[in-house]
């Protein structure tokens, strides 16, 4: 393989590319002791070295420190590691490496993210944030039916009311125009929040 570019991405960090395409990101020191220079052709077991021996081991280690500052979700993980420009395969790897111990479980994050906020969103709402943070759907849907087995909507809804401190038997028409459009937004259904507020003396 044909070293076709390096490039400084740091002062002690350099981009290599192999036969015109970026395989992966080296230390100065890196270059030198596996005779990176541009022109020079590089035998294939050198690069699978480098692969699996720096690069891989590099990608573990910053997975795990990743996992170590805060609790992710697979595509946070996998979108960090991107963005730290280690190759695709070094990111599958270090990706299944943190997975098999544990480290890395969308279930149990799904699980801990609807716990923490299912007294002020609503499912809807949770269900999209799970979304964007790419869990999928059959994680989301199993965190729901394991912390709303004993709770539903309407214990949200009360939490919200008392909250904000609205009380439905003495707010005026401008109060509860506010506090419906509020919810809505939420994404709690009408029928939930009519409930709520129909049988509010009861449950107040």
């Amino acid at each position: 393989m044909i070293v076709t570019k390096t490039e400084a991405c740091t002062k002690t960090k350099y981009k290599v590319y192999l036969d015109g395409a970026f395989a992966f990101v080296l230390y100065k020191g890196e270059m030198s002791r596996f005779g990176i220079t541009e022109g020079e052709d590089i035998p294939e077991e050198t690069v699978e070295k480098i692969r699996t021996e720096v690069i891989l081991k590099r990608a573990k280690l910053r997975a795990m420190h990743l996992l170590e500052d805060m609790d992710r979700t697979e595509a946070e993980l996998r979108e960090k590691l991107r963005q730290g420009r280690y190759p695709e395969e070094a990111v599958e790897g270090a990706v299944a490496y943190v997975r098999s111990f544990g480290y890395l479980d969308d279930a149990r994050y799904a699980e801990n993210f609807v716990v923490s906020r299912k007294a002020s969103k609503s499912r809807r709402e949770i269900r999209m944030l799970l979304n964007r943070k790419g869990i999928e759907d059959k994680w989301i849907e199993r965190a729901f039916e394991i912390c709303y087995e004993n709770e539903d909507e309407q214990e949200a809804v009360l939490r919200i009311l008392r909250k904000k401190k609205v009380d439905p038997r003495t707010a005026d028409d401008a109060q509860m125009q506010k506090i419906y459009g509020f919810l809505a937004r939420k994404g709690f259904r009408f029928d939930t929040v009519r409930q709520v507020i129909q049988n509010y003396n009861e449950n107040a």
